[in-house]
Order: structure tokens, then C-alpha cells, then sequence
């Protein structure tokens, strides 16, 4: 047995927890495909983000590793219009120190207990399909199935990438 207890718990992010996201997700902007994103959003940006979830009733998680931030997940909406009110896109990122600990998965499993509690009834991940398969078996662990592949819709870091559609119901 570990002579040491690594702590870990998810709970609701904060505005107080901003900047350690935008840390995070900076760091995959600018060394991975993960995100489409080129630039990284700056602190107004994650202010609006987070704002804009918050007002759409959806939950933004974040994981503390002893005492740190160390990765978080949130659902925005998948589409503007009414009709697409229950559904939902999951984003989830830990960083780099942390990874290894189970974070994922304990994000993704806090995440749609709060997206079925917001009323939220199906889950979309896209994913980005960059050979890595981290992202893909996380969600089938938990129960999302592909529904569709988007080829070449994504440039970066001089290569075209796939995107993968994953799909989870939250109603039995």
C-alpha cells in the first residue's frame, strides 16, 4: 500500500476557478489537436463561456487533484435553436500533471449526473480523431455509442483531422 493518499474531488466551478481552466486549455490549444481552437481564449472570453453556461442551466465542473485544479468539464448547448434545448455537448480536459489519476472519468461521471438533473436528456462528445484514443474509450466507458464521423473538417497544426460523434441518453 502508498505510503500517501492523493485527494481528489469534483465539484461546481467557480469564476474563482477560471484561471486555472484557461491554463489548461491553453496548453492543448497550443500542443494539441484536441480543441479546433488556434488562439486561446482570454480571461474576458472564459468569463463569457462560463456566463453563458451558467445561463443556460448546464453544468461546469471542475476537479481539484490535492488541492488543485486539475482538469474540468462542462456542457454547453449543441445548438441555438429551441428544439435542441435538451441536448447537449460535453468538453472535458485535465491537465497534463494530472493525467493518470482517473480525473476523466470522474469529471464525465459528474457531468451527466448534473446534465440529467439540468434536464438535459442526450449528450453529443466531439471528439477530435487524432489517433490518440483517450477520448473515444472514456466515453464508451460510459455508455456513448458513435453516430457519425465528420472527415477533414478540421486544419491544424498542418493536418487534416476527423472528427468522431459520440452519443449518450440520459433517459432510460
Amino acid at each position: 500500500m502508498d505510503d500517501f493518499t492523493i485527494e481528489k474531488s469534483v465539484r461546481a466551478a467557480g469564476l474563482e476557478d477560471l484561471a486555472a481552466t484557461h491554463e489548461i486549455y491553453a496548453h492543448y490549444v497550443a500542443s494539441s489537436v484536441a480543441t479546433f481552437e488556434l488562439v486561446a481564449p482570454d480571461a474576458d472570453e472564459w468569463a463569457r463561456r462560463f456566463d453563458a453556461i451558467a445561463e443556460a442551466g448546464l453544468p461546469f465542473v471542475v476537479a481539484e487533484l490535492d488541492g488543485r485544479i486539475a482538469g474540468y468539464a462542462y456542457c454547453s448547448p449543441w445548438k441555438t435553436r429551441p428544439a435542441y434545448r435538451q441536448t447537449a455537448e460535453d468538453s472535458i480536459y485535465v491537465a497534463p500533471w494530472a493525467a493518470g489519476h482517473g480525473l476523466g472519468g470522474a469529471l464525465l461521471d459528474e457531468l451527466l449526473l448534473r446534465s440529467s438533473a439540468a434536464g438535459v436528456r442526450e449528450v453529443l462528445a466531439v471528439i477530435a480523431d487524432s489517433g490518440d484514443p483517450a477520448s473515444l474509450v472514456l466515453h464508451q466507458k460510459r455508455g456513448f455509442t458513435e453516430a457519425g464521423r465528420l472527415r477533414a473538417v478540421g486544419f491544424k497544426h498542418d493536418r487534416w483531422l476527423d472528427t468522431v460523434l459520440l452519443q449518450r441518453s440520459l433517459v432510460a
